[in-house]
């Protein structure tokens, strides 16, 4: 017959005050509040790039050159109010969410068929690899021959620009996605388009959004160019060809505005509709710090 347990000794403590941790709580400091906010510390950088332009510009005292960065500033005021600049942005984004759109849609497709066939896969890769290296613009000759001069030619090499990285950075994140999540999709016997959306999508999320901005920023910087050399295929002309006419009257200051605004609208997208989708998705879900 076994021993009893012998009983456990209780030990009683007294509840110790958070002073007698030897922890002293000390508020941050105006510094420290200022330091931790990124947005100041990327505004800081601004303003010294800034100066750094003013007082440069003032030196070399050639504004065919460099202009200044007041009178840069405030040609771009100048310009935004009497709303040229505005009308050509929006010109060039019409053009730009037309490509943007019809490209994720068909990386889409043909994401879903390698995903889905082996001969997908093979067609996918093997096209990616011809045709990712293959530089936008140098399609748009060949867009205007088979296009004629219209928005139709700078859509066509929009969409190349966009699909291929897209459809490889989805494609890639579809084939990191773990068996084990596969496997759980389907149990629950999700097949086709649902086991693509409600599986693979959401776990592939952090590589299609990589491809998203992959996508627009390759986009954005074709149809510049493509409205610097044929900006009259956009009808009136959108930001390039805004750029590319007051550089021909050596407006030099009206230059560097289109170039502003250039920045201001990919930094707007960047930081309002990519950051915001992050913060909500993937932040949000734990798969990014």
């Amino acid at each position: 017959m076994s021993n009893p347990p012998m009983p456990r000794p209780e030990f009683v403590r007294d509840q110790v005050a958070e002073r007698d941790f030897g922890v002293v709580e000390q508020p941050l400091t105006a510094w420290e509040r200022i330091y931790g906010n990124g947005l100041v510390r990327k505004l800081f950088i601004l303003i010294v790039l800034a100066a750094v332009w003013e007082i440069y510009a003032r030196y070399l005292g050639n504004p065919l050159v460099l202009p200044t960065f007041t009178s840069t500033l405030q040609t771009f005021v100048e310009r935004i109010a009497n709303g040229e600049l505005v009308a050509r942005a929006a010109t060039s984004l019409q053009v730009l969410l037309q490509g943007y759109a019809i490209g994720l849609a068909l990386a889409f497709v043909f994401t879903v068929l390698a995903m889905s066939t082996q001969i997908g896969n093979d067609l996918l890769e093997t096209l990616t690899a011809m045709l990712n290296p293959l530089p936008a613009i140098a399609l748009l000759p060949l867009a205007l021959v088979w296009f004629g001069l219209g928005n139709a030619s700078i859509v066509f090499v929009l969409i190349h620009a966009v699909m291929w990285p897209v459809a490889l950075n989805t494609h890639s994140g579809f084939r990191s996605v773990s068996n084990t999540l596969r496997m759980v999709g389907r149990n629950y016997g999700l097949r086709g388009a649902g086991y693509v959306t409600k599986i693979l999508v959401p776990a592939a999320f952090p590589s299609i959004l990589s491809g998203l901005k992959v996508g627009w920023a390759f986009a954005w910087r074709t149809l510049i160019a493509a409205e610097l050399v044929f900006g009259t295929t956009a009808g009136s002309g959108g930001i390039g060809w805004f750029i590319y006419e007051n550089k021909i009257t050596l407006d030099i200051p009206a230059v560097f505005a289109g170039l502003f605004t250039v920045i201001i609208i990919g930094l707007l997208v960047e930081s309002l509709i990519f950051r915001t989708i992050e913060q909500r998705t993937i932040r949000k879900w734990g798969m990014q710090h």
